[in-house]
């Protein structure tokens, strides 16, 4: 057998070499994907190095892992492993080739994959993959030699072939980095379209957890909305948490330094950092090692929120995966906004509803074209109707008859858009007939469009019949304060009010005249007009005792007029007792007289009695005074005495004049008292103003002790009406005193021995 010579068999080599580089660099750029440059690159490694097997990774610089992917039938999948670790970790990092003879004794060498999968690695050649500007890219890693060991020329060769490959391998890699951020963010689109759908606030903050959870490959997410109501941060659900609520003030831990600021937070080691609380960790047994939290602003630039996303699997969170969320939450927070929003006017409309469904008042609403669309539970048991029979019918078909009145409140509030109310109506429904209060009110937008009415019912017809029991049994105005439910009116309280006492003169002997039946008969009779003249007035009838009367003016509500109340009260009940005595008269009947005394002052107000029975009245000695003003007016033949308190106070013009200054049994300071006359007639006192005049005169000459003076101008009263008792009484006074003159210190106070 010839031999070659060496020249020509080294020639021939490098022509083999060149050749089959250039077959290399010519298969690797006609692919236009990775995976077919990598099965390539793999079957000429494997067969120009006479290796048991090859492996090509390629660095992700976003994960800083290196990747191969391996075919396994028709499928496909990928090995990833740090790129800094392993043999072809220590090639990636240092761009240089290594052989390795024995690859049990390197330190760089990773046995748990042998013993994982059973194969042994004896010999390894690693070279890396540099493009012509000698940046790696990669590494090629080729094991188990079939004979021999790997030699320096074995590295050279792989080197070779690696730098042809590196430009397509470089290009493909960057096709498909497009091709993938391409499919990502049609993906990304898709998403954002899906969620920003959603309405639902729990249901949308699902989808934007799990999205962010699974774009940035991560454990747990949590987004917290802002409550600017409260100035907190919560959370509806949290990714793993489950579904309860979170809150917290938004200035508080990292989610509320990225919300006050407005600026991204990145934390690759949680536990290293000091604003990092681990409370939460030791909560729920959650370890977290990393945390990215960004804003969530809106398009107005408006912060409503933060996402915060938890430990990214692979490693630390990228400027990349901080692009990337902003950008989602940017997307979605539109979404949010509206979801947020719709959920505040869903609470608020079950707000309303509860509400509605709680009040005892009836409510329905009309819509524009006056149709019936909701009424509550209220509204229905007032009208003793079920809700099939109200719901979706137009008003005019449903009040009709005698509630046909109902229509004409609704047709006046569409024309004049005010509100209209009716007291103290009837409705009739299935016959069951119910006094109710009214209200319709017309229902406005905010861009002052018609929406329809609002109607609201009140039953008031147990209230009218308890009103009505109470009212025979007390003051009407007192029944209507304790239908209000006014509690303080009971209670005892000191106010200034104005008390009126009257009585029957002879009273005695007319009960022994008439008898117990017709006793009572004039009582009735003689009462209800009274009450009216008081109750017209504004007047509280206290009590009646006997055949007296005590009222009080001021009371459970104070007038501003209340003395005068009193007065015309007082001047009205001898008007209508004159009128009642004509018709007894005419009845063959006897005749009636009465006194009435008027006083104000501070009395004390009250429920008073025992627990078995309570008696809400006044007392105190404005009540006393008042009492004794009724008895004086025996000792002065007139009919109405008010006392200086209240003539003080009077605003209206009135017949008056001052009768005395006394000081009445159990006081020791005089008081001055009044008559009012304006209940006379010409017939009755003639002469009236002319005779005041005069007995004023009189008056102020018996205090000055001039006597025969004061008995001239009372004299001159009689001669114009010889009818005035009170003047006589003031004549046979002076003649008394003309005879036996007072001491020096007299000064025409009259004391009171009687009540």
């Amino acid at each position: 057998m010839l031999k070659l010579n060496p020249d020509i068999e080294e020639l021939e080599g490098r022509l083999y070499k060149a050749e089959m580089l250039l077959n290399v660099a010519k298969t690797v750029s006609s692919f236009d994907t990775i995976d077919g440059i990598l099965k390539t690159l793999i079957e000429v490694t494997s067969k120009e190095l006479n290796a048991d097997r090859s492996t090509i990774f390629l660095n992700d610089p976003e994960t800083k892992e290196l990747y191969s992917r391996v075919a396994q039938g028709d499928f496909q999948y990928e090995i990833r492993i740090p790129n800094n670790t392993g043999i072809a970790g220590h090639v990636f990092n240092t761009g240089k080739g290594i052989i390795v003879d024995d690859a049990y004794s390197d330190k760089n060498f990773n046995r748990s994959i042998d013993e994982r999968t059973g194969y042994v690695t004896k010999n390894i050649i690693c070279a890396p993959i540099k493009t012509g500007r000698g940046e790696v890219i990669g590494v090629t890693q080729v094991l188990n030699k079939k004979e021999g060991d790997f030699i320096e020329s074995d590295l050279i060769l792989l080197e070779s072939i690696t730098f042809q490959a590196s430009i397509a391998l470089q290009s493909n890699q960057y096709v498909e980095q497009m091709r993938k951020k391409s499919l990502q963010e049609m993906h990304f689109l898709d998403v954002v379209s899906d969620i920003t759908s959603e309405i639902d606030l729990g249901t949308l903050l699902q989808k934007v957890m799990a999205e962010a959870t699974r774009m940035l490959n991560a454990e747990r997410s949590t987004l917290f909305l802002n409550d600017e109501k409260t100035n907190e941060l919560f959370a509806l659900i949290g990714q793993g948490l489950g579904a309860a609520q979170i809150r917290f003030p938004n200035n508080v831990g990292i989610a509320g330094v990225v919300f006050t600021s407005g600026e991204t937070i990145n934390i690759p080691h949680a536990y290293a950092d000091l604003r990092f609380n681990p409370a939460f960790d030791k909560k729920t047994g959650f370890f977290t090692r990393s945390i990215l939290c960004v804003p969530v602003v809106n398009k107005n630039g408006k912060k409503i929120g933060v996402t915060q996303v938890l430990n990214k699997r692979g490693g630390p969170f990228t400027k990349e995966d901080e692009t990337r969320l902003r950008a989602f939450t940017g997307q979605v927070s539109i979404a949010l906004e509206n979801a947020k929003l719709f959920n505040d006017i869903q609470n608020m409309k079950n707000y309303s509803e509860s509400m509605l469904e709680s009040m005892t008042n009836g409510v329905i609403t009309l819509s524009e074209d006056g149709k019936i669309i909701t009424c509550n539970t209220a509204g229905l048991s007032i009208m003793n109707i079920s809700i099939d029979e109200i719901l979706n019918r137009k008003a005019e078909d449903f009040f009709v008859d005698t509630n046909s009145w109902v229509l004409d409140k609704i047709k006046k509030v569409e024309e004049t858009q005010h509100i209209e109310d009716m007291m103290d109506a009837e409705l009739n429904f299935k016959g069951k007939r119910v006094s109710v209060n009214l209200t319709v009110v017309p229902l406005i937008s905010l861009e002052k469009r018609k929406l329809g009415a609002m109607l609201m019912i009140e039953d008031i017809s147990n209230a009218k019949r308890l009103k009505s029991t109470l009212s025979r049994y007390m003051d009407p105005s007192l029944a209507d304060q304790i239908m209000q439910d006014d509690a303080d009116i009971l209670g005892g309280k000191s106010v200034i009010a104005t008390i009126l006492f009257s009585d029957i003169r002879s009273f005695t002997g007319l009960t022994e005249e008439l008898g117990a039946q017709g006793t009572v008969g004039l009582l009735n009779e003689y009462f209800t007009i009274m009450v009216e003249c008081i109750q017209k007035e504004g007047g509280m009838l206290d009590k009646f005792i006997g055949d007296a009367i005590m009222a009080a003016f001021g009371m459970p509500h104070p007038h501003e007029d209340d003395e005068d109340r009193a007065v015309r009260s007082a001047v009205s009940m001898m008007t209508e007792l004159s009128l009642w005595n004509i018709c007894r008269q005419n009845e063959g009947k006897k005749t009636i007289d009465i006194g009435i005394g008027i006083n104000t002052d501070w009395v004390v107000s009250g429920n008073i009695g025992s627990p078995k029975r309570m008696n809400y009245t006044v007392i105190g000695d404005g009540v006393n005074l008042a009492s004794r003003l009724e008895g004086a007016c025996k000792q002065y033949a007139v009919r109405i005495l008010i006392s200086e308190n209240t003539y003080k106070k009077l605003r209206g013009t009135y017949r008056i004049r001052e009768i005395d200054r006394v000081i009445v049994k159990g006081k020791t300071e005089p008081i001055s008292i009044y008559e009012v006359l304006d209940y006379h007639t010409d017939e009755t006192f003639p002469n009236m103003m002319e005779s005041i005049n005069h007995f004023k005169y009189g008056l102020l000459q018996y205090r000055e002790k001039k006597w025969d003076n004061a008995i001239k101008s009372f004299e001159e009263v009689l001669k114009l009406n010889n009818k005035d008792i009170l003047t006589t009484i003031y004549i046979e006074r002076c003649s008394f005193y003309k005879n036996n003159p007072p001491d020096a210190k007299w000064d025409g106070v009259w004391i009171m021995t009687s009540k």
